[in-house]
């Protein structure tokens, strides 16, 4: 058994186990190693010591509890392996800047520390040939643009340190919430029937140090001066296009799998990736989505 694998048994049965009493002992014994190297190596894999990490695993479980349950606040506490309502409390405040009653009464969309799957991490694929793992499929391929793709929408800055690494980082989710804000207004539009969305980072003169602004519209018929717009302008791309099982899945850690897993597969095939980075969704294919990475060869 590699080292990774080692991992990650043991985070599949925390994830499995997230409201059960977690020992070091136990978990390391799980994965055939002593407490000390166990300790060491997980947090040199998943980059967060275990017990933060399966704090952190038990807090979005809570924030999906919140969401879907009118259950009581200690309940939801117990249920996800909190010892008492006041640590609880005092955890998702710390994590999220927020207290549970008041995401309850007012959800938005949080980021949250995803559980890591290290396969991804160990794996090469080929160009055009899908790989499958806890329930995603990826693939990578190369494509011309031949003419540019016009987007119409909303732009906001977000700050960086807030948001990176995707899937490492807990907080308000910024792009998520402009994701929401656009929605409701997406319908003045003149949305191209079964036109593609966008989501891109990126610079420019007006952005802030120590963030980066991000956009988020659709392909439309024409652009309206009360819209912002993005050009996707033609040339060569790397796309790293994904599917998953809900479109819930798909945009929060499917998304933050698939970044993590494309960024370093185009540094491993001697790519640099230009500029911008943007999420294409079908929204005719739900759930699937792509990644264009133009590109440079180092």
């Amino acid at each position: 058994m590699y080292a990774w694998e080692s991992i990650q048994c043991t985070l599949d049965f925390i994830e499995e186990n997230l409201d059960a009493k977690q020992d070091i002992k136990q978990l390391a014994a799980k994965a055939a190693l002593s407490p000390f190297y166990y300790q060491r190596l997980f947090t040199k894999l998943v980059k967060k010591p275990v017990m933060e990490y399966i704090k952190l695993r038990r807090l979005a479980k809570a924030c999906e509890i919140l969401k879907e349950s009118n259950d009581t606040i200690l309940n939801i506490a117990v249920s996800c392996g909190f010892g008492s309502q006041e640590v609880f409390t005092r955890s998702f405040k710390e994590a999220y800047g927020m207290t549970p009653t008041s995401y309850r009464q007012k959800p938005i969309m949080l980021n949250q520390f995803d559980k890591p799957d290290l396969l991804l991490n160990e794996t090469e694929i080929e160009e055009n040939s899908p790989l499958v793992s806890e329930g995603l499929v990826l693939e990578m391929k190369h494509i011309v643009l031949e003419h540019p793709i016009h987007f119409t929408g909303i732009s906001g800055i977000v700050p960086i340190s807030a948001q990176l690494p995707l899937g490492e980082t807990c907080g308000v989710d910024i792009p998520g919430q402009l994701w929401m804000q656009f929605h409701q207004l997406k319908h003045q539009l003149p949305k191209l029937h079964h036109g593609r969305e966008i989501g891109v980072s990126y610079l420019n003169s007006k952005t802030p140090d120590g963030c980066f602004t991000y956009f988020t519209g659709a392909e439309c018929e024409a652009a309206n001066t009360q819209w912002e717009s993005f050009t996707l302008p033609p040339r060569a791309y790397i796309i790293c296009s994904f599917e998953a099982e809900t479109f819930d899945e798909l945009v929060t850690a499917s998304l933050n799998k698939a970044v993590k897993f494309s960024t370093r597969w185009l540094s491993e095939h001697g790519y640099v990736m230009d500029c911008f980075a943007p999420e294409i969704y079908h929204t005719a294919q739900i759930p699937s989505m792509e990644l264009w990475y133009p590109y440079q060869s180092q």
